[in-house]
Protein backbone atom coordinates (compact mmCIF):
# COMPACT_ATOMS: atom_id res chain seq x y z
CA UNK A 1 0.00 0.00 0.00
CA UNK A 2 2.48 2.67 1.22
CA UNK A 3 4.55 1.52 -2.25
CA UNK A 4 1.27 2.25 -3.98
CA UNK A 5 1.09 5.58 -2.44
CA UNK A 6 5.08 6.63 -3.27
CA UNK A 7 4.47 5.67 -6.79
CA UNK A 8 1.40 7.63 -7.30
CA UNK A 9 2.99 10.56 -6.05
CA UNK A 10 6.55 10.40 -7.37
CA UNK A 11 7.31 13.23 -9.61
CA UNK A 12 8.70 11.84 -12.86
CA UNK A 13 12.14 12.30 -14.40
CA UNK A 14 12.04 15.51 -16.07
CA UNK A 15 14.94 16.18 -19.07
CA UNK A 16 14.54 20.00 -20.36
CA UNK A 17 15.13 19.98 -24.00
CA UNK A 18 16.72 23.52 -25.17
CA UNK A 19 15.68 24.09 -28.58
CA UNK A 20 19.43 25.38 -30.99
CA UNK A 21 17.67 26.21 -34.14
CA UNK A 22 19.09 28.91 -36.87
CA UNK A 23 22.39 30.66 -37.78
CA UNK A 24 24.39 31.20 -35.38
CA UNK A 25 25.68 35.12 -35.57
CA UNK A 26 26.08 37.44 -32.83
CA UNK A 27 23.17 39.57 -31.40
CA UNK A 28 24.32 42.81 -33.27
CA UNK A 29 23.95 41.57 -37.14
CA UNK A 30 21.36 41.41 -39.53
CA UNK A 31 20.38 38.72 -37.83
CA UNK A 32 20.33 38.73 -34.30
CA UNK A 33 16.42 38.52 -34.17
CA UNK A 34 16.49 35.00 -35.76
CA UNK A 35 19.88 33.71 -34.94
CA UNK A 36 21.76 32.22 -31.38
CA UNK A 37 23.99 33.84 -30.28
CA UNK A 38 25.35 33.91 -26.27
CA UNK A 39 23.25 36.79 -25.82
CA UNK A 40 20.01 34.83 -26.72
CA UNK A 41 21.04 31.03 -25.63
CA UNK A 42 22.14 31.94 -22.36
CA UNK A 43 19.00 32.63 -20.50
CA UNK A 44 17.67 29.53 -21.72
CA UNK A 45 20.73 26.67 -20.77
CA UNK A 46 20.53 28.95 -17.38
CA UNK A 47 16.49 27.59 -17.04
CA UNK A 48 16.91 24.43 -18.31
CA UNK A 49 20.13 23.76 -15.92
CA UNK A 50 18.35 25.28 -12.94
CA UNK A 51 15.64 23.42 -13.41
CA UNK A 52 14.63 20.86 -10.26
CA UNK A 53 15.03 17.19 -10.44
CA UNK A 54 16.60 16.90 -13.85
CA UNK A 55 18.26 13.84 -15.03
CA UNK A 56 20.08 15.28 -18.24
CA UNK A 57 19.60 18.31 -20.21
CA UNK A 58 18.73 17.81 -24.23
CA UNK A 59 19.64 20.06 -26.90
CA UNK A 60 17.39 20.11 -29.79
CA UNK A 61 20.05 20.92 -32.37
CA UNK A 62 19.20 22.09 -36.43
CA UNK A 63 22.00 24.33 -37.43
CA UNK A 64 24.33 25.51 -40.51
CA UNK A 65 26.63 26.96 -38.80
CA UNK A 66 27.67 30.49 -38.58
CA UNK A 67 29.99 32.80 -36.46
CA UNK A 68 32.95 30.72 -34.53
CA UNK A 69 33.22 32.81 -31.90
CA UNK A 70 29.74 32.22 -30.97
CA UNK A 71 30.02 29.06 -31.44
CA UNK A 72 32.38 28.78 -28.73
CA UNK A 73 31.14 30.89 -26.08
CA UNK A 74 27.61 29.01 -26.48
CA UNK A 75 29.78 25.49 -25.84
CA UNK A 76 31.69 26.98 -23.27
CA UNK A 77 28.65 28.29 -21.55
CA UNK A 78 27.16 24.81 -21.96
CA UNK A 79 29.94 22.84 -20.50
CA UNK A 80 29.87 25.30 -17.59
CA UNK A 81 26.69 24.34 -16.73
CA UNK A 82 26.95 20.76 -16.86
CA UNK A 83 30.07 20.87 -14.77
CA UNK A 84 28.06 23.14 -12.20
CA UNK A 85 25.07 20.56 -12.18
CA UNK A 86 26.76 17.53 -12.74
CA UNK A 87 23.95 16.57 -15.42
CA UNK A 88 24.86 14.85 -18.51
CA UNK A 89 24.28 16.66 -21.91
CA UNK A 90 22.75 14.92 -24.64
CA UNK A 91 22.53 16.42 -28.22
CA UNK A 92 19.56 15.44 -30.76
CA UNK A 93 20.76 16.35 -34.38
CA UNK A 94 17.74 17.51 -36.71
CA UNK A 95 18.20 18.27 -39.92
CA UNK A 96 21.61 19.76 -39.99
CA UNK A 97 23.88 20.06 -36.86
CA UNK A 98 27.61 21.37 -39.62
CA UNK A 99 29.91 23.66 -38.90
CA UNK A 100 29.21 26.05 -35.84
CA UNK A 101 26.32 23.60 -35.75
CA UNK A 102 28.54 20.89 -35.06
CA UNK A 103 30.55 22.45 -32.93
CA UNK A 104 27.54 23.22 -30.43
CA UNK A 105 26.88 19.57 -30.35
CA UNK A 106 30.24 18.58 -29.36
CA UNK A 107 29.30 20.51 -26.05
CA UNK A 108 27.39 17.50 -25.06
CA UNK A 109 28.19 14.54 -23.59
CA UNK A 110 26.06 12.42 -26.27
CA UNK A 111 25.50 12.97 -30.24
CA UNK A 112 22.39 11.26 -31.60
CA UNK A 113 21.89 11.88 -34.70
CA UNK A 114 18.72 10.92 -37.46
CA UNK A 115 20.38 8.22 -40.03
CA UNK A 116 19.62 11.33 -43.03
CA UNK A 117 20.79 14.63 -40.67
CA UNK A 118 23.79 16.25 -42.18
CA UNK A 119 26.85 16.40 -40.03
CA UNK A 120 30.09 17.80 -40.01
CA UNK A 121 31.32 20.25 -42.39
CA UNK A 122 34.79 21.22 -40.24
CA UNK A 123 35.95 23.96 -41.54
CA UNK A 124 36.31 27.92 -42.04
CA UNK A 125 34.47 29.43 -44.66
CA UNK A 126 34.56 33.27 -46.15
CA UNK A 127 32.42 34.30 -48.97
CA UNK A 128 32.08 38.30 -50.64
CA UNK A 129 31.48 39.51 -54.19
CA UNK A 130 33.92 41.50 -56.49
CA UNK A 131 31.66 44.79 -57.65
CA UNK A 132 34.88 46.40 -59.37
CA UNK A 133 33.87 45.68 -63.02
CA UNK A 134 30.05 46.45 -62.04
CA UNK A 135 30.71 50.27 -60.86
CA UNK A 136 33.35 50.76 -63.22
CA UNK A 137 30.51 50.28 -65.76
CA UNK A 138 28.33 52.77 -64.41
CA UNK A 139 31.32 55.25 -64.07
CA UNK A 140 31.27 54.84 -60.42
CA UNK A 141 34.74 55.97 -58.61
CA UNK A 142 35.51 54.48 -55.72
CA UNK A 143 37.08 56.75 -52.88
CA UNK A 144 38.73 54.83 -50.07
CA UNK A 145 40.79 56.74 -47.89
CA UNK A 146 42.66 54.95 -44.69
CA UNK A 147 45.37 55.00 -41.79
CA UNK A 148 47.01 51.48 -42.15
CA UNK A 149 47.60 49.69 -45.24
CA UNK A 150 45.58 47.10 -44.94
CA UNK A 151 42.43 48.82 -43.30
CA UNK A 152 40.73 48.11 -46.44
CA UNK A 153 41.99 44.78 -46.90
CA UNK A 154 39.40 42.48 -48.86
CA UNK A 155 37.16 45.76 -50.31
CA UNK A 156 34.80 44.17 -52.76
CA UNK A 157 34.83 47.42 -54.98
CA UNK A 158 38.68 46.79 -55.82
CA UNK A 159 40.60 44.56 -57.43
CA UNK A 160 41.10 41.52 -54.74
CA UNK A 161 45.04 41.61 -53.68
CA UNK A 162 46.70 38.13 -53.58
CA UNK A 163 48.50 39.51 -49.83
CA UNK A 164 45.75 39.88 -48.75
CA UNK A 165 43.72 36.83 -49.68
CA UNK A 166 46.96 34.91 -48.18
CA UNK A 167 46.72 37.12 -44.49
CA UNK A 168 42.83 35.64 -44.70
CA UNK A 169 43.76 32.14 -45.44
CA UNK A 170 46.18 32.60 -42.15
CA UNK A 171 43.07 33.80 -40.24
CA UNK A 172 40.96 30.89 -41.18
CA UNK A 173 43.44 28.58 -40.46
CA UNK A 174 44.08 29.63 -36.94
CA UNK A 175 40.55 29.85 -36.48
CA UNK A 176 39.95 25.72 -38.05
CA UNK A 177 42.78 24.64 -35.69
CA UNK A 178 40.64 26.49 -32.68
CA UNK A 179 37.76 23.80 -34.09
CA UNK A 180 39.75 21.03 -34.54
CA UNK A 181 41.26 21.36 -31.20
CA UNK A 182 37.15 21.62 -29.68
CA UNK A 183 36.37 18.77 -31.43
CA UNK A 184 39.24 16.69 -30.45
CA UNK A 185 38.81 17.64 -26.70
CA UNK A 186 35.04 16.79 -26.74
CA UNK A 187 35.44 13.39 -29.16
CA UNK A 188 38.84 12.00 -28.48
CA UNK A 189 38.92 8.70 -28.96
CA UNK A 190 35.61 7.90 -30.49
CA UNK A 191 36.85 9.90 -33.63
CA UNK A 192 37.41 6.34 -36.42
CA UNK A 193 37.99 8.34 -39.83
CA UNK A 194 40.98 10.03 -40.94
CA UNK A 195 41.97 13.35 -39.50
CA UNK A 196 42.89 14.78 -43.05
CA UNK A 197 39.13 13.33 -44.07
CA UNK A 198 37.28 14.62 -41.16
CA UNK A 199 38.89 18.24 -40.56
CA UNK A 200 38.65 19.51 -44.75
CA UNK A 201 35.01 20.55 -44.41
CA UNK A 202 33.52 17.90 -45.87
CA UNK A 203 30.14 16.71 -44.07
CA UNK A 204 27.86 13.80 -43.94
CA UNK A 205 24.92 12.06 -43.65
CA UNK A 206 24.04 10.93 -39.60
CA UNK A 207 24.59 7.45 -40.87
CA UNK A 208 27.79 8.37 -42.21
CA UNK A 209 29.02 10.48 -39.37
CA UNK A 210 28.54 7.53 -36.97
CA UNK A 211 30.58 5.63 -38.84
CA UNK A 212 33.65 8.11 -38.64
CA UNK A 213 32.82 8.78 -35.09
CA UNK A 214 31.43 12.00 -35.06
CA UNK A 215 27.79 10.77 -33.66
CA UNK A 216 27.44 8.09 -31.30
CA UNK A 217 24.09 6.53 -31.89
CA UNK A 218 20.57 6.63 -34.11
CA UNK A 219 17.66 8.07 -32.59
CA UNK A 220 14.55 10.95 -32.21
CA UNK A 221 14.91 12.97 -29.05
CA UNK A 222 11.39 11.60 -27.53
CA UNK A 223 11.43 8.09 -28.37
CA UNK A 224 15.54 7.79 -26.76
CA UNK A 225 14.57 9.73 -23.79
CA UNK A 226 11.73 7.62 -23.11
CA UNK A 227 13.67 4.58 -22.90
CA UNK A 228 16.42 5.99 -20.96
CA UNK A 229 13.83 7.52 -18.32
CA UNK A 230 10.67 5.87 -18.51
CA UNK A 231 7.83 6.64 -20.69
CA UNK A 232 6.63 9.44 -18.23
CA UNK A 233 9.23 11.18 -18.43
CA UNK A 234 8.75 14.82 -18.54
CA UNK A 235 10.17 16.97 -21.80
CA UNK A 236 9.32 20.62 -21.25
CA UNK A 237 10.65 23.09 -24.06
CA UNK A 238 12.97 25.95 -23.39
CA UNK A 239 12.69 28.72 -25.67
CA UNK A 240 13.06 32.19 -26.30
CA UNK A 241 9.60 34.25 -24.80
CA UNK A 242 7.91 35.89 -27.73
CA UNK A 243 6.63 39.52 -27.86
CA UNK A 244 3.46 40.19 -27.90
CA UNK A 245 2.68 41.35 -31.08
CA UNK A 246 5.38 38.77 -32.77
CA UNK A 247 3.07 35.98 -31.59
CA UNK A 248 0.53 37.34 -33.81
CA UNK A 249 2.82 37.50 -37.03
CA UNK A 250 2.96 41.67 -36.82
CA UNK A 251 6.00 43.86 -37.57
CA UNK A 252 6.70 46.31 -35.09
CA UNK A 253 7.28 49.19 -38.06
CA UNK A 254 8.04 49.49 -41.54
CA UNK A 255 11.48 50.21 -40.79
CA UNK A 256 12.40 46.80 -40.10
CA UNK A 257 10.99 44.93 -43.42
CA UNK A 258 14.24 46.07 -45.31
CA UNK A 259 16.85 44.36 -42.85
CA UNK A 260 14.07 41.80 -42.13
CA UNK A 261 14.46 40.99 -45.53
CA UNK A 262 18.09 40.79 -45.89
CA UNK A 263 18.42 38.74 -42.79
CA UNK A 264 16.03 35.68 -44.64
CA UNK A 265 18.60 36.51 -47.61
CA UNK A 266 21.80 35.69 -45.42
CA UNK A 267 19.74 33.12 -43.35
CA UNK A 268 18.90 31.38 -46.80
CA UNK A 269 22.25 31.05 -47.76
CA UNK A 270 23.54 29.34 -44.87
CA UNK A 271 21.04 26.68 -45.33
CA UNK A 272 21.28 26.01 -49.23
CA UNK A 273 24.79 25.26 -48.54
CA UNK A 274 23.33 21.54 -47.03
CA UNK A 275 20.56 21.39 -49.52
CA UNK A 276 18.07 22.64 -47.48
Amino acid sequence: MLNWIRDRFRRPPTVPVVRLSGVIASSGGLLASRSLSIDSVAPLLKRAFDMRGSKAVALAINSPGGSPVQSALIAQRIRLHAAEKNLPVIAFVEDVAASGGYWLACAADEIIVDPSSIVGSIGVISASFGFQDLIARFGVERRVHTSGERKAMLDPFRPENPEDVERLKHLQAEIHDGFKDWVRQRRASRLKGDEAALFNGEFWTGKRGLELGLADGLGELRATLQARYGAKVRLPVIGPRRRLLSRFGLATGLDEIGPATLAAIEERLHWQRFGL
